[in-house]
């Protein structure tokens, strides 16, 4: 009987690369097939979240159209203290537009920047006001954030809630410190200074753009420039 010969170390290492080979092959279909079979799931609480997040600026009753579908991209500009572009959420009510939901940025928080979301309608006035990110002192500048601040029947961030820009004289926009109506922490004013700065610039941003928020058509896909 002829005994087998054996493997040579080229041989050997290309019975291993091929091994290896096929194990990579399977082991990426196994994972693009898992992505796949949880990508409705993952894409559906993105949703979901988004939608929780627009629901806490503003509220339901101001709108009945699928907002997700009705939007507005918006370029960088450091009128939203923004250096990369963003979506902007266009709502309607029986037809016609009633509010716009973006975001905006305070660039000057006192520990960074501070992002919002600001729901504006279509006479100008400020609807509702969130912060979504910061990394404010906590405990002291973290006030901004409903859920923290310890004022729970007209929480710091409520302030904003029905004022137009517009017809308010800017001097007032400022913490009563400064001279404004606005009130803040004691120690703490850094970071009200800069929210409701970035609150107004947003606001007057849109009523700069009312026309391209606001149009009355659905399903706009257009980019509002500098």
């Amino acid at each position: 009987m002829r005994q087998a010969k054996p493997l040579t170390a080229t041989r050997m290492a290309a019975r291993t690369a091929i091994i290896l080979f096929l194990f990579v092959v399977i082991f990426t279909a196994l994972l693009a097939s898992a992505y796949l079979w949880t990508l409705p799931t993952i894409q559906a609480a993105a949703v979901e979240e988004k939608m929780k997040l627009i629901g806490e600026v503003l509220p339901g009753s101001h709108y009945d159209n699928d907002l997700l579908n009705n939007t507005v991209r918006i370029a960088a500009t450091d009128s939203l203290g923004l250096d990369e572009d963003s979506i902007a959420y266009r709502a309607s009510k029986n037809g016609k537009p009633s509010a716009v939901v973006l975001e905006a940025v305070a660039p000057d928080g006192y520990a960074g920047k501070i992002r919002l979301m600001i729901a504006v309608g279509a006479d100008g006035a400020v609807i509702g006001v969130r912060v979504t990110q910061h990394k404010e002192t906590p405990g002291l500048g973290d006030y901004i954030e409903p859920k923290k601040d310890k004022n729970k029947d007209r929480p710091w961030i409520a302030q904003f809630d029905g004022l137009t820009p517009t017809a308010i004289d800017a001097p007032q926009w400022k913490v009563k410190k400064d001279g404004g109506r606005f009130d803040s922490m004691a120690g703490a004013t850094v970071t009200p200074r800069a929210v409701i700065k970035a609150v107004r610039k947003a606001a007057l941003y849109v009523a700069a753009n009312h026309e391209r928020f606001f149009a009355s058509r659905q399903n706009v896909a257009d980019e509002v420039r500098k």
